[in-house]
């Protein structure tokens, strides 16, 4: 593609590669359009064997003329995944297989006749829905910052181009540095990455001072079970630098560092990628559209440290330095990367800019509540029907998103808890499920937004344990710098390890309590302060799980191998003896003296809870439902 040197030649070139996507999704341009979700998630399930495959059955049916094959960003629906979609007629197909590619081909593509199988199934009305916006899972959502994952191949630069990409910048451009500000804050914009403090505030702190300046985006995303800012850099990294070089020019900085996990290999390849594709045309470097604005963005690597999440961690990290946090004063905004003033804003964050200057700062605040504006991007899992990448207006309720959005829980167990905001969030109960989704109320409810992780737990979980999980990752994570994080955490783990092996005393609950408090206020950054937010969530809302560890050594969920073991109903047994073949312990025996079950012709077996090592391999391989937990 030529050098884009103007906004009148930017305008042109986006009019051109507007029709073009407008032509793909309506078929105007008399081709047909095969679209995979390109995502890492598909990716793991063979989607791009899958796109290979298709590419194969196209060449041999001689269809290469009227046929094209590419990949998107992630669609969201990941347990629904691999998906297919099919242009113009927007069909969409999921759980494809290799195998299922020539169907594909032979019936839609060649016959025009819909593959019924591959359709989602309404799990409600039964119906099967061929189109994505149709779904339950896509209705409420509102594509903000994911705009373009799905729609665009992330790696072509005039694809992006024709979705809007650099609007928002050619209109920054235009505009005065401080007005640019004044739009992000009258959008009402806060940071995505947990804290929620509003990004035009922050980018008004950065001093108005001649020298090197930066802006750093932070893609360290560490929480457990989030993909949030992964699947942004994924499925439209245009869009994230975009938004890097408007607060970039607001700010007065020309340099950008993303600082992203190496465990991102498909993100940190687009988002090389697309950096290449914008330098070859002109949009990255000296005199960007005709102006005095000049701006160059750089990749660094993160090691895997979740402390790095902290900005000044990260930016101790961007140095080359032990990733370890800052004393502050003085803030990143004032010192920050090797000294210099430095904004630092989290990947969602950043890939809400270009909406807000290309929209306009008045309808982006339209969305969302009082003083929680736009949407969240959440990474909706564990005991979940639907799990996936969802982007719901601020102010959706827990409900909404667990019920409507996520289709409830899994083999009709019931609900027990919502844990957001990662490590540093709590698990919110069952009253809380009207709660409106935004920073504020959910503070209020004893958690916090945090990056966008919603971890779903039902009647199986049990809260101690999943309180000593976080205690466990936060321990591995901890810098060590201060003392109340580095020696609180670890004492907090030991007391809930004692708890969860029945050793527990009422006196634990005392000092775990004093613990936590303690940790809270005194760490020196966000990782230990919020490090007891999953221990004092669950001491608040399941303190009777506590009690039953300590006082009647049992687990309520049998989950705590300590407290629990394996026992066979001998009346139900067949003494098959397929539990003793899969016992990795021998630990499993005919009952003696023999006892043969009324209408059963082999003796019954039981488990010696001696040898036993409570792996649970003998409850997956019983087909009678004789073996339980107690």
């Amino acid at each position: 593609m030529e050098k884009i040197r103007s906004f009148e030649e930017l305008e042109a070139k986006q009019a051109v590669c507007t029709k073009c996507m407008d032509d793909k999704f309506s078929g105007n341009d008399g081709k047909r359009h095969v679209v995979l979700c390109g995502g890492t998630g598909c990716l793991s399930s063979h989607s791009d064997k899958i796109r290979e495959r298709f590419c194969e059955v196209i060449k041999e049916r001689g269809l290469d003329d009227k046929v094209t094959v590419n990949q998107v960003g992630c669609f969201g629906f990941c347990s629904q995944g691999p998906f297919v979609k099919i242009f113009p007629e927007d069909t969409l197909y999921r759980m494809v297989k290799i195998e299922d590619v020539e169907e594909i081909v032979e019936k839609d593509l060649i016959n025009n006749e819909i593959v019924d199988r591959l359709l989602y199934v309404d799990p409600q009305t039964k119906e099967k829905v061929s189109k994505q916006d149709d779904i339950e899972f896509y209705k409420k959502q509102m594509r903000i910052a994911l705009h373009g994952c799905g729609a665009i191949d992330p790696e072509n630069i005039e694809e992006a181009l024709g979705a809007e990409a650099f609007k928002g910048l050619a209109k920054a451009l235009k505009m005065d540095r401080k007005a640019v500000i004044q739009e992000v804050l009258d959008s009402g914009l806060r940071g995505r990455g947990g804290a929620g403090f509003p990004t035009g505030r922050k980018w008004s702190f950065v001093p108005d001072v001649e020298g090197p300046k930066y802006l750093v985006c932070n893609g360290d995303e560490g929480d457990p079970g989030a993909f949030m800012d992964r699947s942004i850099l994924e499925g439209n990294p245009f869009a994230v630098i975009e938004g890097m070089m408007i607060g970039g020019y607001a700010i007065g900085a020309q340099n950008g560092y993303f600082y992203v996990r190496a465990e991102y290999p498909i993100a940190v390849h687009r988002l090389k990628l697309a950096i290449k594709a914008m330098e070859d045309v002109g949009l990255l470097g000296d005199n960007i559209l005709g102006t005095d604005f000049n701006f160059r963005v750089h990749i660094r690597l993160g090691a895997g440290a979740f402390v790095c999440g902290e900005e000044t961690a990260l930016l101790n990290s961007i140095e080359g330095k032990r990733g370890m946090p800052r004393p502050r004063p003085p803030f990143p905004a004032v010192k920050g990367l090797w000294g210099c003033p430095t904004c630092v804003n989290n990947v969602e964050t950043l890939a809400n800019v270009p909406y807000i200057l290309r929209e306009g700062a008045a309808k982006f605040a339209s969305v969302g509540t009082e003083r929680s504006k736009g949407t969240k991007v959440f990474a909706l899992g564990g005991k979940i029907n639907n799990v996936g990448l969802v982007e719901v207006p601020m102010g959706t309720t827990l409900h909404e998103l667990i019920y409507e959005i996520g289709g409830g829980i899994p083999n009709g167990k019931e609900f027990k808890a919502i844990q957001t905001g990662g490590p540093s969030g709590g698990c919110l109960t069952a009253k809380n499920l009207d709660t409106p989704i935004d920073y504020d109320n959910l503070i209020a409810a004893g958690s916090m937004m945090g990056s966008g992780g919603a971890i779903v737990m039902d009647e199986d979980n049990c809260m101690v344990d999943v309180a000593k999980f976080y205690m466990e990752f936060i321990c591995d994570e901890s810098c060590g710098k201060c003392s109340p994080c580095r020696i609180g955490t670890k004492r907090m783990l030991e007391i809930l390890t004692k708890i969860t092996e029945g050793n527990g005393t009422l006196e634990d609950l005392d000092a775990l309590n004093e613990l936590a408090n303690n940790v809270k206020t005194n760490s020196l950054c966000g990782l230990g302060q919020t490090a007891p937010n999953p221990i004092l969530s669950t001491m608040a809302s399941f303190k009777d799980e506590y009690i039953a560890h300590i006082v009647d050594k049992k687990c309520p969920a049998h989950v705590c191998k300590k407290l629990m073991s394996y026992v066979i109903n001998k009346d139900k047994c067949f003494g098959c003896q397929m539990c003793a073949k899969g016992c990795p312990a021998d630990a499993i025996h005919h009952i003696t003296p023999q006892y043969i079950a009324p209408g059963k012709k082999l003796p019954a077996m039981y488990i010696d809870t001696a040898q036993c090592v409570k792996c649970g391999a003998c409850i997956a391989t019983c087909k009678f439902g004789a073996i339980s937990k107690q």
